[in-house]
């Protein structure tokens, strides 16, 4: 890989919120070797941003890039190569809205995270759970009432795997470990997308919870856990979860948990307002519809008090099927609540952070992979340029390597 000089670009440090004036930003074999206002670079290609600002790559951190569908009960009697299929465009098209990291909470497997790598495939780098576990009748059982054939298998198209107990549990988070997962998924509460299961309910006893956070920590991993209710959710806390998925019906003592246990929020308030709008048009089964309600108008408030309460929050969309498209409206939603450069940390560096991968991705800073976008506009002034990549993301960039360039 040879080396790239962007020239004439506002650097924008998203730890500070401040803009780097009149930057040159070197990039070698795929990294940022340089930030020096005059650097100039033999045999560099050249790109003159002509003072545009320049920010880092986004990341979406709670996706399903296998989600063809919002009836996430047919993926599982896919063909495997017809998921990958469908996964491809729905890959390219976050990278053309500028994303390029996202980390999938059920659905995609180490082979689709490698095509990814190899450029195979268009799009961004996956960090992956491979299977999201769930217990029988929760909500990654796509079965429906009627449906007693187990229809799972670690090779089987799908969002989850089913497991019950202790022993089926450490087994479980073992054989994705084996599979190359960067995380464990856990559901411990109801949701909108399962068909036998209730938005209040919990799931997974407490020994549960507890055997997958050692399986996680022994691989040096981690849990994230889908949860909607305070109950479910501060258990989850409570039993060593890190990262919380949802969370719109959080309370006080939720936010007190976070705090102690240095865990993420991930708001993910695009799915439910898309689901309203478009649910059933999208696949959503009509018997399902309903439960949207429950949470939709719960997830401002639960981020307003979050952000209020200081809690670390990322980025994050889930969204399924035709809905992908709406990827970017989570910056319009939350910039109602939060102030933009919030918004714009929450989707950069503390998704890093979140991740563990603090000065190599979310920021633009020597060293890091040089995950650059060129915007026409200034979000921080209005974060509407951020809702529109066709004709306001000039250049998009993920590992040194240019995916769109209208300069």
């Amino acid at each position: 890989m040879g080396s790239v000089l962007l020239t004439n670009a506002q650097a924008l440090d998203v730890r500070s919120g401040e803009l780097r004036p009149a930057s040159h930003i070197l990039i070698v074999d795929g990294a940022i070797a340089s930030l020096d206002a005059k650097r100039q670079a033999d045999g560099a290609e050249t790109i003159d941003v002509g003072g545009r600002i320049v920010m880092p790559g986004l990341c979406d951190m709670h996706v399903h890039v296998t989600a063809a569908t919002a009836d996430l009960s047919a993926i599982r009697h896919w063909s495997p190569a017809y998921v990958t299929a469908h996964a491809a465009k729905i890959l390219n098209g976050m990278l053309m809205r500028g994303f390029t990291t996202v980390r999938d909470g059920g659905g995609a497997d180490w082979g689709l995270a490698k095509a990814v790598d190899e450029d195979l495939i268009a799009g961004p780098r996956i960090f992956f759970c491979g299977h999201a576990l769930s217990q029988t009748g929760g909500h990654g059982d796509m079965r429906s009432s009627g449906d007693d054939g187990a229809g799972y298998g670690w090779l089987t198209p799908g969002l989850g795997w089913v497991c019950d107990g202790v022993s089926a549990m450490r087994r479980a988070c073992r054989e994705e470990v084996r599979r190359g997962a960067h995380h464990i998924k856990l559901m411990v509460s109801g949701g909108v997308a399962s068909p036998t299961d209730r938005i209040d309910s919990t799931q997974f006893s407490e020994e549960e919870i507890r055997a997958a956070v050692e399986e996680a920590e022994a691989a040096n991993l981690y849990v994230m856990v889908h949860a909607y209710t305070a109950r479910a959710i501060n258990r989850a806390l409570r039993c060593g979860a890190k990262t919380v998925e949802h969370g719109n019906l959080l309370d006080e003592e939720s936010i007190d948990l976070m705090l102690e246990n240095n865990a993420y929020l991930v708001p993910t308030l695009s799915i439910y307002q898309a689901l309203a709008d478009e649910g059933i048009e999208a696949g959503l089964p009509k018997e399902l519809y309903d439960k949207i309600f429950d949470v939709l108008d719960a997830g401002k408030r639960a981020l307003d008090m979050a952000y209020r309460g200081g809690v670390k929050m990322a980025y994050g969309t889930d969204l399924l099927g035709q809905m992908h498209r709406r990827q970017l409206d989570e910056f319009a939603i939350r910039g109602e609540i939060i102030p933009a450069m919030d918004v714009l940390r929450a989707a950069t560096c503390n998704a890093a952070d979140l991740l563990g991968q603090a000065g190599t991705l979310g920021e633009i800073v020597e060293g890091a992979s040089a995950d650059l976008l060129v915007s026409e506009g200034n979000p921080l002034q209005d974060l509407s340029v951020m809702t529109e990549p066709e004709s306001n993301l000039r250049l998009i960039m993920k590992a040194g390597n240019v995916y769109k360039n209208t300069l």
